[in-house]
């Protein structure tokens, strides 16, 4: 199987091979073959809180930026941070850490895989107080983004017991016993943190910090009433860190009734991919996707993450390519949390190659180093399409979006290009005259 490059002549012959199309079906758009070898040369990173190559101007001190240990922070903080080899901050982390150490509010826009997570629990650590009860609490959209965030703190401080997760989709039990026993940190969805509310089963009147993490997702969701109603229980006197991809007016409406005074942290562009990410579509005929997935995985080393639409999409492209031999799972709403989880840990560990996910599933996968996202059915939004390919890209690695257009939607392609003011790699496979003969009959 000849190496697909990317571009020009490399790539037709590529695509004309593998389908068996004749010249003249395959045309491409974009660099020279020698560029598209660069562009297929990954550097892979491993570590989220590396040196970050945004040029983007934060109004933090320079040393702020080069290094945890010159944060004001304990030093058994600096210590633990050393410990988990966390050494130089990304972009969001220098701008959100010193106001959020000081006591101020924060408005952070950045883009998914900008190491967001740290930049809220470092602050979180170091300004609660000793004692019981919570006193902290972080509102995500999803279970999986939840039970990372926890993984993570308890990765830092090496305390089991001072944090809870309250999610929809596991057993009640062991979440409120966490909770009984005095948990300092709730990280929550706000569906289940709203019911335990409403039953009484949980007490907000000691929150001193509130964090609302990926608040556009959670707007999408549905989840609005219960932000509120949340909200409503804990102290006025708060601090409030609020993240989020975009600035819709539906969030500007959240950081008015929320969020005082912040220091305001913007990373990038709040709706443009990552320039990590070389972006490329293929416009293709609905029969022939899953044989382009093939030959893609077939052509490129590293992890895949593949976008379908529907549940049943998801379950069906992973059996085809478990049948072809590929080391494939998925993830979507109708797998039990164990399954949900068991794929996640599979995939992020590389014993399964491919994870073939839905947009809210999906919304909670903190991987690293993934190489290559496949939007195997088109995104139904811009936003969409920025939050799957901020899957790969992260930090200061590099990836490959590669989008499966089908030839009915190539207006759909043209608006989000339009709309996020990008230009990605066009390529064209069409049908042999034998399928469309077969087709016909």
């Amino acid at each position: 199987m000849p190496r697909l490059t990317g571009f020009e002549n490399q790539l037709s012959l590529s695509l004309r091979s593998y389908f068996q199309l004749p010249a003249g079906l395959v045309s491409g758009r974009g660099k020279t073959a020698d560029a598209a070898a660069a562009v297929y040369r990954l550097t892979r990173y491993a570590d989220e809180t590396g040196p970050a190559a945004s040029k983007d101007s934060v109004n933090t001190n320079q040393d702020q930026q080069n290094q945890f240990f010159n944060f004001n922070i304990s030093a058994s903080l600096k210590q633990q941070l050393a410990h988990c080899n966390f050494v130089t901050p990304t972009p969001v982390q220098a701008g959100a850490i010193p106001p959020a150490l000081e006591g101020q509010d924060v408005l952070a826009t950045a883009q998914t895989g900008t190491g967001k997570t740290l930049s809220f629990l470092i602050p979180l650590i170091e300004r609660m107080p000793a004692g019981k009860g919570a006193a902290a609490l972080v509102l995500l959209p999803t279970r999986e983004l939840a039970i990372q965030v926890v993984e993570a703190y308890r990765q830092i401080t090496r305390s089991y017991n001072t944090a809870a997760v309250v999610v929809g989709g596991m057993a009640e039990g062991p979440q409120l016993q966490a909770i009984r026993r005095g948990a300092r940190l709730i990280v929550a969805t706000p569906g289940r943190l709203q019911d335990y509310l409403d039953r009484k089963l949980v007490n907000l009147s000691g929150v001193k910090m509130l964090v609302l993490d990926e608040v556009d997702r959670m707007l999408d969701m549905g989840f609005k009433p219960a932000i509120k109603r949340i909200v409503a229980a804990l102290p006025a006197e708060r601090q409030t860190l609020c993240y989020s991809a975009t600035l819709s007016p539906s969030i500007q409406e959240v950081v008015r009734d929320y969020v005082k005074n912040p220091a305001r942290v913007e990373i990038g562009s709040v709706l443009k991919p990552s320039d990590n990410v070389e972006l490329q579509t293929f416009e293709v005929p609905i029969e022939k996707k899953h044989e382009l997935l093939e030959h893609l995985l077939e052509s490129h080393q590293g992890s895949f993450l593949v976008f379908v639409r529907t549940k049943h999409g998801a379950d069906r492209v992973a059996r085809r390519l478990t049948r072809s031999g590929h080391s494939a799972t998925q993830i979507h709403g109708d797998r039990s949390q164990s399954q949900r989880n068991s794929a996640l840990r599979s995939f992020a560990e590389g014993r399964h190659r491919v994870l073939v996910a839905t947009d809210v599933a999906a919304r909670g996968i903190d991987v690293a180093d993934v190489a290559h996202v496949v939007n195997y059915d088109m995104p139904r939004e811009a936003e969409d399409f920025v939050h799957r390919i901020g899957r790969t890209g992260r930090a200061s690695s590099k990836g490959i979006a590669s989008t499966f257009a089908a030839p009915d939607e190539k207006h759909i392609l043209r608006k989000m290009e339009r709309t996020l003011r990008i230009n990605m790699k066009h390529y064209r496979v069409k049908p042999s005259e034998a399928s469309r003969a077969a087709a016909a009959s």
